[in-house]
């Protein structure tokens, strides 16, 4: 378990984290979602120990981070893997030597028959096999965050930090990539923390999130409670327009989540009711393989108690816009 309790952080009498608690559990896959300048890096490297922080706790796995022990520092380090945006792979290096980096810096023997075959296993696991001795500039953008991802798993850490580890790459490649990430969570029961400003990223792998905005934690919780149902600073992070909706009768919203999403509540609401309305906007979205989403209906004034009773009967969310 990662624990942040009440952690501040600032540069130059700037405020960058203001009393940030958090707690993500163990075996999990964790959002850290919000624009340019939210404090999210910073938050990641406050973490791992890379940036002190000023005031607060963080502990991981019950020890705390502290940058003052280098020792002990150094020790929780080795339990934790990052992977970054810009790859940060030695171009002298092939992919095989690239992996193993992390050994030779703590002075594992990387000539061993042990260590051979975990080199291999990973390169193998992030599906490089046929790259192993080719340098990073013969490599796809794609192919090199492979690479640093099996670097980051050689020293078999326990958590594993991605600092917008696919903000660089292409869409089709960052799906590759995140359902990579997803079979180490699964397979490896690793906890994975993403930092990200791409709301795909967190749809796709993350069971839950927290949204930042200056420093401080806005919202938690699953990703489509957060984005289908959002608060008004998400909304505009999200630059969620439900267009023109008609001025005459009532505009009500509903939310389709796990308890909903699978009824057919719209036309059963139609033929149940007799009551006719008119779909006025509306989207679905894919989180983790669910489909989730709202649309906006308009009612007339007289049939608003009717259907809003309905909705709750059926235990759909919904709200009078």
């Amino acid at each position: 378990m990662i624990e942040l309790i009440h952690v501040k952080k600032e540069f130059d009498n700037l405020e960058v984290l203001s009393d940030i608690s958090i707690t993500i559990n163990d075996h999990e896959i964790y959002g850290i979602i919000g624009q340019s300048g939210a404090g999210k890096s910073t938050l990641l490297r406050c973490i791992n120990g890379l940036v002190s922080y000023d005031s607060g706790e963080i502990r991981v796995g019950g020890e705390l981070v502290d940058i003052k022990d280098k020792k002990k520092l150094s020790l929780l380090q080795k339990r934790m893997g990052m992977i970054f945006q810009n790859f940060n792979l030695l171009n002298r290096l092939d992919v095989y030597d690239n992996v193993a980096l992390p050994m030779k810096f703590w002075g594992i023997d990387t000539k061993s028959p042990e260590a051979i075959k975990k080199i291999k296993n990973l390169i193998e696991l992030v599906g490089l096999s046929d790259k192993m001795h080719s340098l990073p500039r013969e490599l796809s953008g794609g192919q090199k965050q492979r690479v640093a991802i099996a670097r980051a798993l050689v020293l078999d850490p326990e958590i594993l930090l991605c600092d917008e580890a696919t903000s660089a790459l292409d869409p089709s490649i960052t799906r590759e990539i995140l359902s990579l990430l997803q079979k180490i969570n699964k397979e490896m029961g690793i906890t994975i923390i993403v930092v990200t400003h791409q709301m795909e990223v967190v749809k796709q792998i993350c069971e839950r999130v927290s949204f930042l905005k200056d420093g401080r934690v806005l919202a938690e919780g699953k990703p489509e409670e957060l984005f289908i149902k959002p608060i008004k600073e998400v909304k505009q992070f999200l630059q969620e327009e439900s267009g023109h909706l008609p001025s005459d009768g009532v505009n009500i919203q509903l939310f389709f989540t796990d308890e909903s999403s699978d009824e057919p509540v719209i036309t059963k609401m139609a033929r149940d009711l007799n009551i006719d309305y008119s779909i006025c906007w509306g989207k679905l979205e894919d989180f983790r393989s669910n489909v989730f989403g709202s649309l906006v209906i308009n009612v007339k004034n007289e049939d608003q108690d009717n259907i809003c009773r309905y909705l709750d009967d059926k235990k759909v969310l919904w709200e009078v816009l």
